[in-house]
């Protein structure tokens, strides 16, 4: 089984900086992907980012330029650089970790709030 903690949420103002931190633990087994998603009230979960073993990455258009996303495989922890933050960037963010021996696996969560 898999546990996933995430970390460094809280309150920023427009065009400041936070950085999310997630671990894994537990069973894990090589390769897996690790992903953050975020869903704000009244809406969907979507994925933010995510990036393989091999270190690829992909990002939503909405984020590009502003988030990057590193891991530390030694650590099993994925990072979220999230820059020049909005306040449409409001969301509990969640840190996924996928892979087909694992399957899916979700961290509980951790608010982000951009406001004045």
């Amino acid at each position: 089984q898999v546990q996933l903690v995430e970390s460094g949420g809280g309150l920023v103002q427009p065009g400041g900086s936070l950085r999310l931190s997630c671990a894994a633990s537990g069973t894990i087994f090589s390769p897996y992907a690790m992903s953050w998603y975020r869903q704000a009230p009244g809406k969907q979960r979507e994925l933010v980012a995510a990036i393989r073993t091999g270190a690829s990455t992909n990002y939503a258009d909405s984020v590009k330029g502003r988030f990057t996303i590193s891991r530390d495989n030694a650590k099993n922890t994925v990072y979220l650089q999230m820059n020049s933050l909005k306040p449409e960037d409001t969301a509990i963010y969640y840190c996924n970790l996928r892979s087909g021996l694992m399957g899916d696996n979700w961290g509980q969560g951790t608010q982000v709030t951009v406001s004045s």
